[in-house]
């Protein structure tokens, strides 16, 4: 049985009508500090080339209500864009799920820029493994001299077992070995874990080991994103780092994902061995 199992077509509740379009829905929440990116990100999605029958539509939301944001999105029809009360990315992102009218869902923070191939590796991956949920790829640092740095201890190419990402986090002072920002997923399961965590950041990380809880995934080694360093990014501000709250994230994004595992639930199709404890 695949990971990716659907609600009927009539199932009360619905999100939307259309999932079984072959359509990658791109989600990227924004403020107004980022929106000048917008463009830049809109240019990574136009160099996308999909399989024969596929298409991608953009979901932008911004995280506010003002007059900032809307002349930045591009006037195209592959593209939505909603405005809703300001609550932090982890809200406007789980609000753009409304309008995920796809199979699979792929993350585009505003600031950041998809490389050449990455949504056609990230769809092969999970079209050709029924069992896998989700997929991430490298991603480099882009600096504001416009070069670009690698990580250290990047996993090689293929699965990611359940629980392994959570056993890399915690020996690893709360870091994962692949980023959250190049998450590419099954829309149905994303729904199912509720979305992003409600927390004022690491609510992509929180996601990222709920998945890597009840599903196998993939990693691609070929770079998949630009990754931007510039100083109004959320996780250059000093509140980031603060060890109160910092401390308070891990704890219940662990917790989270540990009762996942401690409850035994898992994707369908996604194997029963979990990689920790």
């Amino acid at each position: 049985m695949s990971c990716g199992r659907r609600l009927p077509p009539h199932a009360p509740g619905r999100v939307v009508d259309t999932v079984r379009r072959k359509r990658v829905v791109v989600v990227t929440a924004v403020h107004a500090p980022s929106a000048h990116f917008l463009p830049e990100a809109y240019a990574s999605l136009l160099a996308q080339e999909l399989p024969d029958g596929w298409d991608w539509h953009w979901v932008i939301q911004e995280d506010g209500t003002g007059d900032d944001v809307a002349p930045h999105v591009p006037a195209d029809s592959r593209v939505t864009f909603r405005q809703g009360r300001p609550a932090g990315p982890a809200v406007a992102r789980t609000m753009a799920l409304a309008h995920a009218d796809g199979e699979y869902v792929k993350v585009l923070d505003a600031d950041d820029r998809l490389t050449p191939g990455t949504l056609s590796r990230d769809l092969a991956a999970l079209q050709g493994h029924p069992d896998i949920g989700w997929a991430t790829s490298r991603a480099l640092d882009l600096l504001p001299d416009g070069s670009t740095v690698g990580f250290e201890g990047d996993p090689g190419e293929g699965p990611v077992e359940r629980g392994a990402v959570l056993a890399h986090w915690q020996a690893h002072d709360y870091r994962a070995q692949v980023h959250p920002a190049t998450l590419f997923a099954r829309r149905d399961l994303v729904l199912a874990l509720g979305g992003w965590m409600a927390l004022p950041a690491s609510e992509d990380t929180g996601l990222l080991l709920a998945l890597n809880m009840v599903s196998r995934g993939w990693f691609s080694y070929e770079a998949g994103l630009l990754y931007r360093k510039w100083p109004g990014q959320a996780t250059s501000q000093a509140a980031h780092t603060e060890a109160a709250e910092r401390g308070a994230r891990m704890t219940v994004v662990e917790a989270r994902a540990r009762a996942l595992g401690e409850f035994g639930w898992r994707c369908p199709g996604a194997g029963s061995d979990l990689g920790a404890s």
